[in-house]
This record gives structure tokens, sequence and C-alpha cells, in this order.
């Protein structure tokens, strides 16, 4: 099975690796690195990915995996990653994404008319683009999985393990991952964290 994860610039780390180290330690699966050009793709936070195909190169994949960035607004305009899906997405048998990659779904109108999450600060701006929003942390329609903030893309990958192969065999995953998450806090959506701190989280995530 080959899995295609894009990368771009500016492009959230974990919302890669997390789904990668999901799905790349299943023996069937191949992981494939594509963006736009060879050349070494720089994340939000500086970690540098180097990709083994381009868009142009590897058009076909089983799965594809999009990432979310906060700098989503920037991919949009770009619009390469979207271009890619537009070709790649109609022989893949399941189109996924993290985050804010969903707004890139959208803008390849893969999310038209669908169900679909992303992270809660791009809720209404991901309804503009098309998509029926959901607060799930994942979102299963059809061939298309989407994974709401950066945490929730493990559960995507473990739900599309589930999928494929099994639930004993995503049962095993998550417990050799010893994935158990246990927050300190509870503060990891606008629902459960205290006023105040949505009221700044707002202000430093909207759109400048």
């Amino acid at each position: 099975m080959d899995i295609a994860f894009a990368l771009y610039p500016g492009m959230t780390a974990l919302d890669l690796v997390g789904p990668y180290d999901v799905l790349a330690n299943q023996p069937e699966v191949t992981a494939h690195f594509v963006a736009a050009s060879p050349d070494p793709v720089r994340c939000d936070a500086g970690l540098v990915l180097v990709p083994t195909a381009t868009f142009d190169e590897l058009t076909t994949a089983d799965v594809l995996v999009v990432p979310g960035s906060g700098r989503w607004a920037e991919a949009l305009e770009d619009g390469a990653v979207a271009a890619w899906l537009r070709r790649a997405h109609p022989t893949a048998t399941w189109t996924t994404s993290v985050c804010t990659g969903s707004t890139l779904l959208a803008r390849a109108g893969i999310l038209t008319g669908r169900p679909a999450t992303t992270h809660w600060a791009v809720r209404d701006e991901l309804a503009a683009l098309g998509a029926l929003v959901r607060t799930d942390r994942v979102v299963v329609d059809r061939s298309v999985i989407t994974a709401a903030g950066v945490s929730a893309g493990i559960d995507m990958a473990l739900t599309l393990v589930g999928l494929v192969w099994g639930d004993r065999r995503a049962e095993f995953t998550q417990l050799v991952l010893e994935y158990d998450p246990r927050p300190p806090y509870r503060a990891g959506s606008p629902e459960t964290a205290p006023a105040e701190v949505v009221a700044f989280a707002r202000d430093v995530l909207r759109p400048r």
C-alpha cells in the first residue's frame, strides 16, 4: 500500500509525524513524502523534511495524507497542494487531512457538500469553502477522513488502520505506541478551555 504524505512550506510537523508513525509502521505500507519540488521543506517550527518525490512524479497513491498549518491561507493561495489533490484524489482509496489540511482538500473541491472537521479556529473558513463542518475529532465520509486539531491526526490514522486492517490491528498499534493520552489540563478545545484562554487564542490565531 502506497501512502503519500504531502509536504509544503510552513506545515505543522506533528500533523504529519503523528499519522506517519501510526501508518508507516504497518508492514504493508510504503511511505512517500511528496512536495512541489525535491528541495527540503521547512515546517512551521523549523523542522526540515526531505521529499522523496515531487507532485509531478507521484500522482497516484492508495492513501493521501495532508497536514495542516498555521499558515494555511498561504498554502491555499499557493495552490500547489490543491492542484496535486485534484489529480491524485480520484484514484486514491482514501484521502485524509489533519487540522487545517482540510482547507486544502476543500480548495481541491473534495469536501464540497461533505461533512468534515478541522481546527476549531478555522471552522467558519472551512464552511465558506463548501464543507459541512462538524466538531468531531475525526469524521469519516466514504473515502474521505478528516481530523480536527494536531493531536487528532493520530486518532485519524488509528481509525484508518481499523478500517483497512481491522480493530485488532488498530488496537495493537495503539498499544505498541502506548497512545494513552491524559493531558494535564482540560484546555484542548474551546468547549473545555477557560473563556479567557479561548479569547486570547482567537486573537492570536485571527488572520492578519
